[in-house]
């Protein structure tokens, strides 16, 4: 399916080059006290600091390992302002540009051929939609939920039973754009799991008991404006009134505790984040589980984002994530840690992750996926199977775990 944009968008979006990011440089500094946190938040006031993680300006606190993204023009500034302060740091990217590049280093397979091993762009992940519903008519079907801002659509893949009603997980990726490896993974899970059924016991059991709505994009506009304009944009495309500032962060759109820069002029605002609220609540009988894919850090969250109060089943949701983390090493050693976003992460209000738990959905879960930092957003591709073939096994450990004690 080719997607035709309006004439007056192609045109804009043509004359904008797209954003080179040569010699810029991804800093790590530790801040050993509140004095020096202060520093760094001085610092990003006057220079332009892209944060990394934590993913904005005021998260930043003594003894985190911050990572933020700075032009080679303001860079020798940075290092000696962080130098004078006795500060540790070091610089996990040297060229931007280069990493981007390199990130780029799987050979495709077979020409035409969809690959798992490579990044795909909006245009190849539409087509994929679509062979995956020629290929398992009986399996996978494809709902529109509604479209963005620029008028993409936002496809749901369902997997499992056509008109059954049953338990089912809802899951989505891409929320963030330049979260590569999370979109990476929905078509991975999609894959494995109808290719799978019928020979991998595990698989066969969940697809015969319950179903799967995946979004495999969730910020399609901001996911191609990375792709063809700016590798390192996160939010989406929406204007915003009284603000040059393009974009709203659709992980802070949502109806819980709402209140964060870029969040939107109220929650739900942004059609993305609406037309998702709206299919989860039509399906809430069904839905037992959400989980949500993000990069990077290597962590497994539960509410809350917006308070340091436990959920009621905190220990329940610990359970399930410390077995979950567990399992996911035992392919790859890879070690992730697990706990409440608020204490684990940093505190965030507007998340889809607290707002799917206060709906009622009572299992709930983010995924931080690889890695812990020397690639940050940009994963080699040689590095996504691994990532996904330890993830899924987690995500078979909640799907079964759920299947077993929710009712």
């Amino acid at each position: 399916m080719r997607l035709i944009l309006p004439v007056g968008l192609i045109a804009t979006t043509l004359a904008i080059a797209p954003v080179r990011f040569d010699r810029e440089k991804v800093f790590r500094v530790k801040p050993q006290d509140e004095k020096q946190a202060d520093i760094i938040k001085d610092l990003a006031k006057t220079n332009e600091l892209d944060f990394w993680y934590p993913g904005a300006t005021h998260h930043v606190a003594a003894n985190m390992m911050v990572d933020f993204r700075v032009s080679e023009k303001e860079s020798q500034a940075i290092q000696s302002a962080l130098d004078q302060n006795k500060m540790h740091y070091e610089i996990l990217i040297h060229d931007l540009q280069e990493e981007i590049e390199k990130q780029f280093d799987v050979k495709e397979d077979i020409p035409g051929r969809h690959s798992y091993a490579k990044y795909n762009n909006w245009e190849k992940i539409v087509a994929w939609t679509e062979k995956m519903m020629d290929k398992y008519p009986e399996m996978v079907s494809r709902i529109k939920i509604g479209s963005t801002v620029e008028d993409n659509p936002l496809y749901v893949l369902k997997i499992g039973e056509k008109n059954e009603r049953r338990k089912a997980i809802f899951t989505d990726c891409g929320i963030h754009a330049r979260e590569w490896v999370s979109p990476a993974f929905c078509q991975w899970f999609v894959y494995q799991a109808t290719k799978t059924y019928g020979r991998n016991k595990i698989m066969t059991k969940l697809l015969d008991r319950m179903n799967f709505y995946i979004l495999p994009v969730f910020n399609v506009d901001g996911y191609i404006w990375s792709w063809t304009k700016n590798r390192m944009w996160r939010k989406n495309r929406s204007k915003n009134q009284n603000s040059k500032c393009i974009g709203t962060d659709l992980n802070r759109n949502f109806n819980a505790s709402w209140n964060y820069n870029y969040r939107g002029s109220a929650p739900e605002s942004e059609k993305e984040t609406k037309a998702v609220t709206n299919f989860i609540r039509s399906h809430l009988n069904e839905i037992k589980v959400y989980i949500t894919f993000h990069s990077y850090s290597q962590m497994l969250l539960f509410p809350y984002g917006y308070t340091s109060k436990l959920p009621p089943n905190h220990e329940d949701l610990a359970k399930v994530a410390k077995i979950g983390t567990d399992v996911l090493s035992t392919r790859y050693e890879t070690r992730y840690i697990y706990g409440p976003i608020e204490s684990t992460i940093y505190p965030i209000s507007g998340s889809s992750l607290d707002w799917a738990y206060d709906l009622g959905i009572k299992h709930t879960f983010a995924f931080e996926l690889r890695d812990k930092g020397k690639f940050g957003f940009l994963l080699p591709e040689s590095r996504i199977k691994p990532t996904c073939r330890e993830t899924m096994l987690a995500v078979k450990f909640i799907a079964k775990y759920i299947l077993k004690h929710t009712s």
